[in-house]
C-alpha cells in the first residue's frame, strides 16, 4: 500500500515563510532540493517572499472620482465610489469579497447555516474594538442590521433584508440571523457597503459619526466632495492589514487632472484611468496600470412608468438602436464585455448564454412601429461620473439612434451632485453599478419591486416570484434555471439597456505593493487596498 503526499514546490515553500513557518534559509534549502540554483532561489525569496511580505510605513494619498458635498458618514445612504471606498477604509463588515472573489471572514470569523438556510448563526472575531476603545460585542452588530431593517433609517439595504424575521444575540460573540425563507446567499449579501458594523449604545441605537468605526484607520477629517484623512488603528485586528502610518483620499473628478497628479508624484494611486490615454499611462516606468476583469456594468436607466418608456416596444427600440460593440471598442478601447441588457456578467456564476441582442436600426424601426410611432425624441441625462467617456457614450448613442428615427438629447449634468440629482429622479439616465457577489444581491437591490434602487420602476410579477424561489432554492440546477428566466425576462421586458461590463483599469505608483491577486467588485482591490496594499520600502 502506497501513501500519497503531496510534493512542495516553490509557491507552497512561500507560503510557509509567509506564514512564519520556515525561515529564510530553509526556504533557500528546500528552493535547491527542488532543482533551483542559489542565484534562482536567491531570486524566488526576492520576489515570492520578500516582496509579498507587508511593510510598515508611510503616508498613502490616493485620488477618486465621484466625491460629492453631499456625501455623508451614514452608510445607510452610501451611494457613490468615494464613500464606498472611505467606509471600507475605517469600518468593518461581518463577511467581506476576498481577493479570490469569494465571501471571507472579517468582523466574523465563521459562520453555519440550518440544513434549511433560514437560520444563520455567526461568530464573532474577540477582541474586536472600535475607534474609541469600546470592545464590539454581538449587540452592536444586532442592532446595526435592525438599523437598515428600520424604513425610517432610507437604507437601500432595507430591500436585502427583508427576509430576515429575527436577529438576536447568543452570548457576547455570537450572533443568529432567523429569515423567513432560506438564503444560501446571506454571508454574501452581508457584505454589501451598507452594511458595515456600528457601535450600539446598547439601548437600539448606533453611532455612524466619522469616528465610528473598528477599521484599519481611524478617520480624522472629512470633507465632503474634498478630502478624508486617516491614521493607522493601532489596535486592529487582522494581522499584516494596515500597513500605512496614514492616508488620504482625495476627490478628483477630472480623469486627466487624476492621471496628471500619479504621474507628477502628486498621488501614489487613482481609480478610473482615461482609456484613451492608458496605454500612454502604461509607458511610464514608474506607475503599474492593474486591469482586473469585472461584473461591473454601466446602465442606461429608463422609467417605465413614465412616457414613452412605459410602452414596451418603445423600450426594445431603445435597446436595439444602441450600438454596443462601437461603443465597447470605441468609449471602453475594449477594456469589457459585451453586454446582454441584464446585469449578470460573463465573469459571474448563474450567467445565462442567451441569444445576444445586436445593434439593429430595422428592428428598432420595427418596434417603434409596433408602438404606433415613425419618430421619437427623448432626453438622455449623463456625465463623466458614472464613467469616464460618459458624455461620448451618449455622443455616439445619439449619433446611430438616428438612424432608427430616434434623436436624442444629451443633456450633461453636472458632476457635482450626481447621484443625488439625476439618478432615480431622471427618467431616463446614465447609471454605473459595481459587481455584486450574487444574483439574488443584484436582483434584490434594483430590480425587485419594492426595491429602493428599483431605478427602471420596473415590477413584474413573475419575476419576483422568482427571486423569492431562487433565493431560498438549494438545487443549483433548479436555482441555475430560475436565475436565467430572470435574466430573460429583464433583457425583453425591463427598462435598462446594458451594452457592456467593464473591467476596472486604475494605477498606482510602482512604490506601491499591490498583490497579483485582487477583488473585482470595485476599483482599487474592492476598495480595500487601503487596507490591504503597503509601500515597497
Amino acid at each position: 500500500m502506497s501513501q500519497h503526499t503531496d510534493k512542495p514546490t516553490v509557491d507552497s515553500l512561500a507560503s510557509k515563510a509567509l506564514a512564519g513557518s520556515i525561515n529564510k534559509r530553509q526556504f533557500m534549502q528546500g528552493a535547491m532540493a527542488l532543482g533551483l540554483t542559489a542565484a534562482a532561489a536567491t531570486t524566488a525569496w526576492s520576489t515570492k517572499v520578500e516582496a509579498a511580505t507587508p511593510k510598515r510605513g508611510g503616508h498613502f494619498r490616493v485620488a477618486l472620482d465621484d466625491g460629492n458635498t453631499t456625501d455623508t458618514a451614514n452608510p445607510a445612504l452610501y451611494e457613490g465610489n468615494y464613500q464606498i471606498c472611505m467606509g471600507y477604509t475605517h469600518r468593518n463588515w461581518l463577511t467581506e469579497i476576498t481577493p479570490e472573489n469569494g465571501v471571507g471572514p472579517d468582523i466574523a470569523e465563521s459562520w453555519e447555516a440550518s440544513p434549511d438556510a433560514t437560520t444563520w448563526t455567526f461568530n464573532l472575531t474577540k477582541g474586536v474594538e472600535f475607534h474609541n476603545g469600546k470592545t464590539l460585542t454581538a449587540q452592536d452588530v444586532v442592532d446595526t442590521l435592525n438599523f437598515h431593517r428600520n424604513p425610517e433609517s432610507k437604507s437601500a439595504a432595507l430591500a436585502l433584508l427583508n427576509s430576515v424575521t429575527e436577529i438576536k444575540k447568543d452570548g457576547d460573540n455570537k450572533v443568529v440571523i432567523k429569515l423567513s425563507s432560506g438564503s444560501a446567499d446571506l454571508p454574501f449579501v452581508l457584505t454589501d457597503y451598507h452594511l458595515c458594523i456600528l457601535p450600539s449604545d446598547g439601548e437600539g441605537n448606533v453611532d455612524y459619526s466619522i469616528g465610528a468605526g473598528t477599521g484599519a484607520y481611524e478617520c480624522t477629517n472629512f470633507e465632503p466632495g474634498v478630502r478624508c484623512d486617516f491614521k493607522r488603528n493601532p489596535n486592529y485586528f487582522k494581522e499584516g492589514k494596515g500597513n500605512f502610518d496614514s492616508s488620504e483620499l482625495i476627490s478628483i473628478s477630472d480623469v486627466n487632472a487624476r492621471q496628471n497628479a500619479l504621474s507628477t508624484g502628486e498621488m501614489d494611486a487613482i481609480n478610473e484611468l482615461d482609456l484613451k490615454t492608458a496605454g500612454l499611462m502604461a509607458k511610464n516606468p514608474n506607475l503599474n496600470v492593474i486591469e482586473v476583469s469585472s461584473g461591473t456594468f454601466i446602465t442606461l436607466a429608463m422609467h417605465v412608468d413614465v412616457a414613452p418608456f412605459d410602452n414596451p416596444d418603445v423600450r426594445l427600440a431603445l435597446k436595439y438602436a444602441f450600438p454596443r460593440e462601437e461603443a465597447l471598442q470605441k468609449v471602453l478601447r475594449g477594456h469589457g464585455t459585451i453586454g446582454n441588457d441584464h446585469p449578470i456578467a460573463p465573469v459571474l456564476p448563474y450567467w445565462a448564454d442567451l441569444e445576444q441582442r445586436e445593434f439593429d436600426i430595422e428592428k428598432a424601426k420595427e418596434h417603434l412601429k409596433k408602438a404606433g410611432l415613425s419618430s421619437l425624441k427623448i432626453d438622455f441625462s449623463t456625465s463623466d461620473v458614472p464613467m469616464p467617456g460618459g458624455v461620448d457614450l451618449a455622443i455616439l448613442y445619439k449619433e446611430r439612434a438616428s438612424a432608427a428615427g430616434i434623436d436624442i438629447n444629451v443633456i450633461r449634468e453636472p458632476n457635482d451632485g450626481y447621484w443625488s440629482n439625476v439618478w432615480l429622479k431622471k427618467p431616463f439616465c446614465l447609471v454605473s453599478w459595481g459587481q455584486r457577489p450574487t444574483p439574488d444581491v443584484m436582483f434584490s437591490l434594483a430590480y425587485s419591486a419594492d426595491a429602493d434602487w428599483n431605478e427602471s420602476h420596473y415590477k413584474g410579477e413573475r419575476f419576483n416570484e422568482l427571486l423569492i424561489q431562487a433565493r431560498a432554492e438549494l438545487d443549483q440546477t433548479k436555482r441555475a434555471a430560475q436565475y436565467r428566466e430572470m435574466q430573460q425576462i429583464i433583457r425583453d421586458e425591463g427598462g435598462n439597456i446594458i451594452p457592456f461590463f467593464r473591467n476596472y483599469v486604475y494605477a498606482a505608483s510602482k512604490k506601491v505593493h499591490v498583490p497579483e491577486q485582487l477583488s473585482g467588485n470595485w476599483a482599487l482591490d474592492g476598495n480595500r487596498g487601503i487596507e490591504r496594499w503597503w509601500f515597497n520600502s
